[in-house]
């Protein structure tokens, strides 16, 4: 397992800088259990666990003591909606990527504070959410517009589909 960036070393970083850089490409086709987000910035793929039920979503990263910087959780919604989130029970800080159907990130909400009940609002129109550790959307560059690849995703609207070429 390797540890998160708050806890990493160097060996740390560097084995987060080498994975990000290559983004798993070779490694990781379209699968449920990775999503990967590309733009200007270059291109990252994460482990993910997937929340596509009333349950799941409303446990999501609750009582968790850590995250490993590779790994986030994915929340999946019916259909497109307003969305809204918070932070209770949630013990490490998060970044929060509001997706469209087609893929592309709308809205993003940095560093959300443990344990904060505030609503987060993800806006209109909202397919999916992926949470990452707290600060790395701003260490990798993404932002709203970058592009994600999920087979979750309608494939005959995806900005960015499954059958894309990696290399892109």
């Amino acid at each position: 397992m390797i540890p998160s960036l708050r806890t990493g070393g160097i060996i740390c970083c560097a084995i987060f800088s080498a994975v990000l850089s290559v983004g798993w490409a070779e490694a990781a086709e379209c699968q449920f259990d990775r999503i990967s987000v590309r733009g200007n910035w270059g291109q990252a793929t994460f482990t993910v666990e997937v929340a596509d039920d009333p349950n799941e979503r409303a446990q999501g990263l609750m009582f968790r003591e850590a995250m490993p910087a590779t790994h986030g959780m994915l929340f999946l919604f019916e259909k497109p909606q307003q969305v809204s989130f918070w932070m209770k029970n949630t013990l490490i800080a998060l970044d929060m990527i509001f997706i469209q159907p087609d893929g592309t990130v709308s809205r993003i909400h940095e560093n959300a504070i443990p344990h904060d009940t505030t609503p987060i609002d993800g806006g209109q129109g909202v397919s999916a959410v992926l949470e990452l550790n707290g600060g790395l959307t701003v260490r990798l560059g993404i932002a709203e517009g970058s592009e994600l690849r999920h087979p979750a995703f309608d494939q005959a609207m995806a900005a960015w589909p499954c059958d894309a070429a990696v290399s892109e």
